[in-house]
């Protein structure tokens, strides 16, 4: 009877043994720790939506979950604008802008509570005020992005989509659903300029609506964001001297000042007739106007124009000015520094080109192929007509070669183009006379000085003779048609300068 004694004794002392190692087996196993092991959030950005009209407060939250079996230990959750960020962060209870070795069991989760402070009145303060919530778990970097309005303004937030046939979606809203400034009886929609106006998705203005923008109006989109001129629809941008409509990225930090690339485009998809830009400032998007055919209907039947006149379209990460089979005519533009071309026609249409400037500057970090003007009337389907004519324009960048011209003729197709009075950069045979008239040739060696190619100053210096002394009568008679230019100086109506500006 005591040998069973001793031998129950040593077995529940090895079973004493056996459950304090394995307890302490799972305590060093406690936590996940394989470098491969990420957290899982219910959003990776934060947008605070409300429009503030006062001192504004907003409070959202995120869940951190742990999708793991095993706990984790979060080594550091940081918001990375600190202690003078606009946003306050609750983590587990506590506040502050840094927390160390926050643990969450496994298959649970965290939340965090995240506030906003803003003075929406300040006009100092940033349109978009963005911070990072950055996340450490066993050497892996995350983060949640945190967004807010900074300024009280105009708000188009998109609230639906479309799904065009190759799958893509397009979230957009119309340019009327705030309500505001709406004339029933006209259709008409005004934006007015006493505070920004910031789009996010696509801004569609629908058919038989017009949308008139007041001169001094300042709109900013979010990426991929862009203003949509649906068929039957109508956009008036009537910007004044000193006083233009400026479009542009809804960043204003200075590291995104000349980044292209921000927001998508202007696009006029057929439209109707007498849309209208003018004195607006375009700038750092993907491309700055695309005005389009948008169907099957080639004929140029119904009226499709647009009239785009003192206007700076700049720092595009694809294209300028784009048309597609539509009527465009544009005067005292100055289209510059875009990623490929800054003027680029596709299958045909009407264009007529007044005085403009196509300089095509685009810096050295991502080389440039494409030229400053692309004329084209065709596609492997089908050749259309095309009519253009540049009168008393500059076609200039730093290639070789900013001009081409690929086109052809048809049964009952045959295209016709005219550069009249031109300073143009180009290999190009230009010795036929019923297609070049009065041209000046610039070879690869040529360099135009204009005051600041960096900050998007073309007006030439002074000095550059090569860009005036144009005499012909045809020189004249398209000088009489835009007698002052685009900074508001009066044209020498017998001494012709080309380009946008008047030289003096």
């Amino acid at each position: 009877m005591q040998t069973v004694k001793h031998v129950f004794k040593l077995l529940f002392g090895l079973l004493g043994v056996f459950v304090l190692c394995n307890i302490s087996a799972c305590k060093k196993n406690t936590f996940a720790t394989d470098p491969a092991s990420k957290l899982n959030f219910s959003q990776d950005s934060v947008l605070f939506d409300t429009v503030f009209t006062t001192i504004g407060s907003s409070t959202q939250n995120i869940r951190v979950y742990n999708k793991n079996k095993k706990k984790i230990k979060i080594s550091a959750i940081i918001l990375e604008g600190g202690t003078t960020s606009p946003f306050i962060i609750n983590v587990d209870g506590a506040k502050g802008s840094s927390f160390s070795d926050i643990e969450i069991g496994p298959d649970d989760s965290l939340y965090i509570f995240i506030q906003v402070n803003v003075n929406p009145n300040n006009a100092n303060s940033p349109l978009i005020i963005t911070d990072a919530i950055h996340f450490t778990l066993n050497g892996n970097e995350q983060k949640v992005i945190l967004e807010a309005w900074g300024q009280d303004a105009y708000y188009h937030y998109a609230q639906d989509a479309v799904k065009f046939k190759d799958g893509t979606y397009f979230p957009y809203s119309y340019c009327d659903h705030l309500k505001k400034s709406f004339d029933p009886i006209n259709g008409e929609i005004v934006w007015k300029n006493d505070k920004p106006h910031v789009i996010y998705g696509y801004c569609a203005v629908d058919s038989a609506v017009k949308l008139k923008i007041q001169a001094g109006t300042k709109i900013y989109l979010n990426y991929k964001a862009g203003l949509w001129v649906l068929q039957g629809g109508q956009i008036q941008v009537l910007g004044k001297l000193g006083n233009e409509v400026i479009f542009q990225g809804a960043r204003r930090e200075k590291d995104y000042a000349n980044d292209p690339g921000q927001w998508d485009r202007i696009w006029i998809n057929e439209g109707s007739d007498d849309n209208i830009i003018d004195y607006a400032i375009i700038k750092n998007g993907y491309i700055g106007v695309q005005a389009e055919l948008f169907g099957d209907d080639t004929t140029l039947a119904k009226k499709r124009t647009l009239s785009i006149t003192n206007t700076k379209i700049q720092n595009m990460s694809k294209w300028g000015l784009y048309g597609f089979y539509f009527r465009i005519y544009g005067a005292n533009n100055v289209i510059s520094n875009c990623q490929e071309y800054s003027l680029n026609v596709l299958m045909g249409g009407e264009y007529y080109f007044l005085h403009c400037t196509f300089a095509n500057y685009w810096g050295t970090d991502s080389p440039r192929d494409k030229p400053a003007v692309s004329l084209n009337n065709y596609s492997t389907q089908q050749t259309v007509p095309i009519w253009a004519y540049f009168g008393n324009c500059i076609i200039d960048g730093k290639l070789d070669n900013e001009l081409a011209v690929d086109l052809k003729s048809a049964t009952n197709v045959t295209p016709s183009y005219t550069f009249s009075s031109c300073w143009m950069k180009t290999s190009v045979n230009t010795s036929n006379a019923a297609y070049f008239k009065d041209v000046v040739k610039g070879d690869k060696n040529a360099i135009i000085n204009y005051k600041d190619v960096i900050t998007y100053n073309f007006e030439p210096a002074s000095s550059e003779t090569r860009l005036k002394n144009f005499i012909s009568a045809q020189a004249k008679s398209d000088a009489a048609l835009v007698k002052v230019d685009i900074a508001g100086k009066n044209r020498n109506l017998n001494n012709i300068s080309v380009g946008a500006y008047e030289i003096q």
